[in-house]
């Protein structure tokens, strides 16, 4: 078997196995699709964006109801191609199948391998178990046993990355089902973050996000209480690190010596997402969310006086059970002294596990569709006038991949301001590539962008692009070995 892990090929044909991971969800299972990759890559695998791929993974989350549609809808299709191509293979992981676990192959008998949040690590073996025993395979693990970031990692972008804190979350908000199929919070050692993030850096990567369920608790596991404002003061010592982020603080455990380090550390970048859910209190407490609206406005605005140009964004929930038309107007009214640079809202849908789902008052669909509706009209509202704000700023852009892509009749790039916010710049004659940088002047605003029609009076060339144009101009990677970013074992000494 270990001859065939590291090099598995397609029956009856000798041709090395394409593989496709498909992501729903969050960040934390963007990190997760980069480390499934990292183990298909080094047991063998090639990577394919075609439909025709061998292996198809779908990495799923359990988050919205929508997400179970998807999956299903989804596998049903995949039905018919595993049926017309034999030795195809379909394997479901993530938050999903910690959750529904055998209900998978109750209503998809076809998938090959149903696989946990804590277990990512036994995939190539469980495919190859599939392969050769011709039955489905599902394996669940209660508890983390090995931290992901142990694992080798296919970085989806030369010149960004993640970088996981911490897993699971020690909180029991009554819509959220992450605690059960995440496990308790566990978190990494200073240390060892620190190294991955230099090795990154060494790479060519200049920014991180550093990731957690509630990223300001982390250090709480092993009684460091200001350990996360030590982590990002740490990150600011990194030679070549240029951007920090992070994702997502807790209101309840927000404390000042994080605006501190993040006011007084020159990498760590003037943006906050800090998930609100609700800004009625009453309706705070039936969520179990152990802070009340007054709280929370009071950390904004001590944000905004130690860094003045911070950009700051949230989550909303509309329609949790119980929630009555005073309650929404509180959110309402949160919402317009919050003045968000952007939101998430959600319309919320009972999640079965939670105690939302059998709370009594569940509020009818129309009603909040209604306030949902509201609700976007005055966050786009405020999106836009915030944006107009930033009119006539000088503000330095990295260039993106995927949303940056060359625009040849515009001639325009898109990047990240500092602060997060989406800005589609005139290149003019210059030619930057994912990862350089641009001083430029904001020129017009738009709801969700902004907008430097002055063009480039000069790009900054930087390592991160370097890393850009060989992942881009290299030869396409022989089995077994990463695109572009090299496949990395973190260890946890």
């Amino acid at each position: 078997m270990s001859n065939l892990l590291t090099s598995p090929t397609t029956p009856a044909t000798g041709v090395e196995r394409s593989y496709r991971v498909v992501t729903y969800g969050c960040q934390m299972n963007v990190h997760d699709s980069e480390r499934i990759s990292g183990l298909l890559e080094e047991a063998g695998y090639v990577r394919s964006d075609a439909d025709e791929a061998d292996l198809v993974v779908f990495n799923t989350c359990a988050v919205r109801e929508n997400a179970d549609n998807r999956l299903y809808g989804n596998l049903g299709h995949m039905a018919a191609a595993k049926s017309a191509r034999p030795g195809m293979q379909l394997a479901v992981g993530g938050c999903m199948a910690q959750k529904d676990r055998d209900t998978i192959l109750a209503k998809a008998p076809w998938v090959d391998v149903v696989f946990g949040t804590h277990n990512v690590g036994s995939l190539p073996v469980l495919l190859e178990r599939a392969r050769i025993e011709q039955e489905s395979q599902v394996e669940i693990v209660e508890a983390l046993q090995t931290f992901p970031s142990n694992l080798p990692t296919r970085r989806e972008s030369p010149y960004a990355a993640w970088v996981s804190i911490s897993v699971g979350c020690n909180n029991t908000c009554t819509f959220c089902i992450v605690p059960a199929l995440r496990g308790k919070e566990a978190d990494r050692r200073p240390g060892d973050i620190l190294r991955e993030i230099e090795a990154l850096v060494g790479g060519g990567v200049q920014e991180i996000t550093l990731l957690g369920q509630n990223v300001n608790s982390y250090g709480v596991e092993f009684g460091d209480r200001g350990a996360f404002a030590k982590l990002l003061r740490a990150c600011g010592g990194i030679d070549g690190l240029e951007r920090v982020r992070f994702t997502s603080p807790h209101p309840a455990a927000f404390t000042d010596d994080v605006i501190e380090a993040m006011a007084e550390t020159d990498n760590v970048m003037p943006q906050l997402h800090m998930p609100l859910q609700s800004g009625s209190d009453r309706i705070l407490k039936a969520m179990r969310r152990s802070y009340r609206s007054e709280k929370y406005l009071g950390i904004l605005d001590r944000v905004r006086a130690a860094i003045p140009h911070a950009a700051i964004s949230t989550d909303i929930i509309v329609g949790f059970p119980g929630e009555t038309e005073q309650d929404f107007e509180d959110t309402l009214r949160v919402v317009e002294q919050a003045r968000f640079a952007s939101a998430f809202t959600f319309q919320y849908s009972i999640r079965p596990g939670t105690p939302a789902a059998t709370m009594p008052d569940q509020v009818d669909k129309a009603l909040v569709t209604g306030r949902y509706d509201r609700l976007i009209e005055l966050v786009n509202d405020i999106t836009y006038q915030e944006n107009q704000a930033q009119v006539g700023r000088t503000v330095e852009v990295m260039f993106a991949d995927g949303e940056g892509r060359k625009d040849a009749a515009t001639q325009r790039m898109s990047g990240r301001a500092p602060d997060n916010r989406l800005v589609h710049v005139n290149i003019g004659e210059h030619q930057p590539r994912p990862g350089d940088m641009a001083m430029v002047e904001i020129t017009r605003a738009a709801p969700h962008h902004l907008i430097a029609d002055g063009g480039l009076a000069q790009v900054r060339r930087t390592r991160g692009g370097d890393a850009w144009q060989l992942r881009h101009e290299a030869p396409p990677a022989s089995a077994g070995v990463s695109l572009g970013m090299p496949t990395l074992r973190r260890s946890e000494a």
